[in-house]
């Protein structure tokens, strides 16, 4: 569907201040870095802590959109041909719209909530409904206040069915999204701990997330003899009505379990008006309950009881998020093939423009099975996306794909097809993989797990995955906390902090971090060889390395006069002026920079110095620690003591940094004009504080090799010392201390996460491998996955049992272990 903008401007009740360009809007944008089509969008100038959308509005002009919802004046003059709405509330005017555009249609409408399986319901759903109707549903998790009418934007008179998922965090959520939403049919899929620091109660939660449905027709849910029960049974009579499953007898469907196999679960499903078997293809308690869910759904919509049978049947689990991963002849391969429509690759591509470290991007796309476009003009978007993202090479497979190849090819992008999968695999070797990004997106149906296994390097069981999303929330959660105007410098030395270098460097930089700080120049080269063109500040120069510095146009930290002079002498030699330095100053850390006694030596020669001081900075000994405040304002008057000494001799102004992690939180008034921002990014609350709603990034996993069965008197591990008094059940997994698993942690010291129970390290600690004690524990079997850290197991608790910091856990994980990189 497509509005005028003066439809918009009624549609939002916004001031009409500037009529410019005539045309109709299609497309909704808030990302200046994600346009495609400027005529026909529509950009919000969102206002967030961190991001003010309004600074963008000359680029994309320059750009060719003329549409524009403000919420603060512009110079209007300078954009002749742009039209701007003025609202109060650029957010709520979003919010607005798809509300409006909402109220177009009477199909039904599938509204989702609850603390955990949302999105796996939502794509199993549309997974089993799609045969029968058009169905529209939210790309991947895009549940926010932001993604839901984003989501709902997509809607279309072709759809027969819409599908959308609800996430909040906090009270007052909910009502904005459930007007954009307004769903006919609601699904609570459960009553979990996620996002529990956001409301005061397990009550306060359920009643916000059940706000979703105040104008549902129905709401179906698992009836749980618990609270969503008791809140049910307080409201009696009042609407929606309700359809309830349970395993225990009692409710509209009742499911009996009556076996678990090894890769399925079979049921007796009992309704009103019949009585099936279903097969489900899981054996894990929450994909059994969702598959349920879906399966209550299906009745409440008359679906017969055999194609019911047949479809859950053919469910499959949903590999809900996208993969970075270190493939084939120096490749990183992007695997995103859970789903295939057009949404969902755009936000692939944008993820694929995030990863810059190649310079060549191939992406393999099967057919897309968009309802409700012709094929023309779907592969006509699909060409004009793949140009937008710099896409060197297209490989398709699918007979529509390949049918339509000439559309694509169009946009000036080489296109080889391929009738099938299979296909594709026949002539694998003669596509020549080397040196490039690899996206791999396709529908389930042509099977692009065995293309993935081609591509990727085969890695040890043992790695580490790093929650992109989680990364961008923590960064998120201190931009909130700066004063206007002030810059942010992430740490990312140390392979960053475990997790890698040039993946995280790309987020950082696509998400607009001012400054990147690594420890030693080769550091930073890689990062320049990966694409990164942030300024780059290096902590730890050394002379022999002052070539590769500055051929790289990297930033060196100069922390004494003996330095100073080396690297002075060597730009004069190079002949290069005002190359960027920062100075680094002893103020109580005593490790690096100049200390008091230097300082008159270092006035004298600044002023004739050939470099430019970019900054001048130091380390704050004990930021986290109350007890310590007095030495920390020491520390800070010095610091500004010496900032005025060296304002009063230079020409020009530089910038200012002292504040760390935990000094961002706990010393606001210090933040000056820029703070560096290190193990706050990968999840740990340096000022524990607990008032921030961070995220672990990394998660260690590792499987079992073996279980054994001990009796009495037997030994485990070198040396013998983990006895055996009982009888006992143990598992060897794959990881040791040359992975970075501390041998302190042995005999019982360290514990690891097996389905769900805490199985503690018996024997001493292997070079490869650990034992541990998996006694009483229900279900585990060779193969099956161990957590080493991660969400469910903080490093924290791990950094404790072994008698360190999280820092040197995280950056002790050896380079051996795989990283994954994955975005929700």
């Amino acid at each position: 569907m497509q509005y005028t903008i003066s439809d918009i401007a009624g549609m939002i009740n916004a001031r009409w201040v500037q009529q410019g360009a005539t045309g109709s809007v299609a497309h909704l944008l808030i990302d200046s870095r994600k346009l495609l089509f400027p005529p026909t969008t529509l950009f919000f100038a969102l206002v967030t802590a961190s991001r003010d959308g309004h600074q963008f509005i000359g680029k994309l002009y320059q750009q060719g959109v003329r549409h524009f919802v403000v919420s603060e004046k512009q110079d209007f003059t300078s954009f002749p041909e742009a039209d701007f709405l003025l609202v109060a509330d650029t957010l709520k005017a979003l919010q607005l719209l798809a509300s409006r555009h909402r109220s177009n249609f009477s199909i039904p409408v599938i509204g989702i909530t609850g603390s955990n399986g949302k999105t796996t319901v939502k794509e199993w759903l549309h997974q089993l409904l799609e045969p029968d109707r058009q169905v529209i549903r939210s790309p991947r998790s895009y549940n926010s206040q932001i993604g839901v009418p984003l989501s709902v934007w997509l809607m279309e008179p072709q759809h027969e069915l819409a599908v959308f998922e609800a996430g909040i965090s906090r009270c007052g959520e909910m009502d904005a999204l459930e007007a954009i939403i307004r769903p006919t049919i609601g699904i609570f899929t459960n009553l979990g701990s996620a996002h529990n620091e956001g409301f005061a109660s397990m009550e306060e939660k359920l009643q916000e997330k059940w706000k979703l449905f105040a104008h549902a027709d129905i709401v179906i849910y698992k009836r749980d003899a618990g609270l969503v029960d008791e809140m049910i049974a307080r409201r009696g009579a009042i609407s929606p009505a309700l359809f309830g499953w349970s395993f225990d007898g009692d409710g509209d469907m009742v499911v009996q379990v009556s076996a678990k196999q090894e890769t399925h679960t079979l049921c007796q499903v009992l309704t009103a008006g019949d009585r099936f078997e279903l097969k489900i293809p899981f054996t894990d308690e929450a994909s059994i309950e969702n598959a349920l869910t879906c399966c209550a759904t299906l009745v409440y919509l008359g679906m017969p009881a055999d194609t019911i049978q047949s479809r859950i049947g053919q469910l499959h689990r949903m590999a809900m998020r996208l993969e970075l991963k270190e493939g084939i002849n120096q490749c990183s391969v992007i695997n995103d093939s859970y789903s295939a429509d057009l949404s969902s690759l755009a936000i692939a591509l944008d993820f694929l423009s995030q990863q810059q470290q190649h310079i060549h991007k191939t992406v393999i796309l099967s057919d897309i099975p968009e309802a409700g476009l012709s094929p023309a003009e779907l592969y006509e978007r699909i060409g004009a996306l793949l140009k937008h993202h710099g896409v060197g090479r297209l490989l398709a497979i699918g007979p529509v794909i390949s049918e339509y190849q000439q559309v694509i090819e169009k946009y000036g992008l080489p296109v080889v097809s391929f009738l099938s999968t299979e296909n594709f695999l026949q002539h694998f070797d003669e596509l020549s993989f080397q040196d490039e990004t690899i996206l791999v997106k396709g529908a389930r149906r042509f099977g692009f797990e065995a293309i993935s296994a081609q591509l990727e390097m085969q890695v040890h069981q043992t790695v580490m995955e790093i929650n992109l999303n989680a990364m961008l929330n923590n960064l998120r959660q201190y931009q909130q906390l700066l004063q206007g105007g002030t810059r942010l410098m992430a740490m990312v030395k140390a392979f960053s902090y475990g997790s890698g270098s040039f993946e995280i460097a790309n987020l950082l930089q696509f998400h607009g971090v001012d400054y990147l700080a690594v420890a030693y120049t080769d550091e930073g080269v890689a990062l320049r060889k990966a694409g990164i063109h942030l300024p780059i500040l290096v902590m730890n120069a050394d002379p022999a390395g002052f070539d590769a510095l500055v051929s790289n146009n990297l930033e060196p930290v100069i922390y004494s006069l003996r330095l100073y002079r080396r690297f002075e002498a060597f730009i004069r030699q190079e002949g290069i002026p005002l190359y960027p330095v920062h100075l680094e100053m002893e103020t109580g850390m005593n490790r690096l920079g100049f200390s008091r006694q230097d300082i008159p030596e270092l006035l004298q020669l600044l002023p004739g110095a050939v470099f430019k001081v970019q900054s001048v900075f130091s380390h704050l000994a004990a930021s986290e620690d109350p007890a310590q405040d007095g030495f920390t304002r020491e520390q800070a008057g010095r610091f500004q003591e010496y900032c005025d000494q060296i304002a009063g001799i230079l020409p020009y102004p530089f910038l200012r940094h002292i504040e760390n992690t935990a000094a961002i939180f706990r010393h606001p008034q210090w933040q000056f004009d820029m703070v560096r921002l290190g193990i706050g990014l990968y999840g740990m609350d340096a000022a524990a504080s607990g008032k921030l709603r961070l995220e672990e990034v990394s998660t260690l996993k590792t499987t079992i090799a073996q279980i054994k069965s001990l009796e009495p008197g037997e030994s485990v591990g070198y040396g013998r010392r983990g006895k055996i008094t009982e009888p006992t059940v143990t598992a060897t997994v794959r990881i040791g201390y040359a992975d970075g698993y501390p041998r302190i942690l042995g005999n019982g010291r360290g514990k690891m996460l097996v389905a769900n129970h805490l199985a503690p390290v018996i024997g001493s600690i292997c070079m490869d491998m650990t034992m541990i004690d998996i006694t009483g524990i229900p279900g585990v079997k060779e193969g099956d996955e161990v957590v080493v850290f991660g969400r469910e197991l903080s490093v924290n608790a791990v950094a404790e049992w072994a008698g360190t910091i999280p820092y040197e856990m995280l950056t002790g994980i050896s380079q051996r272990v795989k990283r994954i990189y994955y975005q929700d």
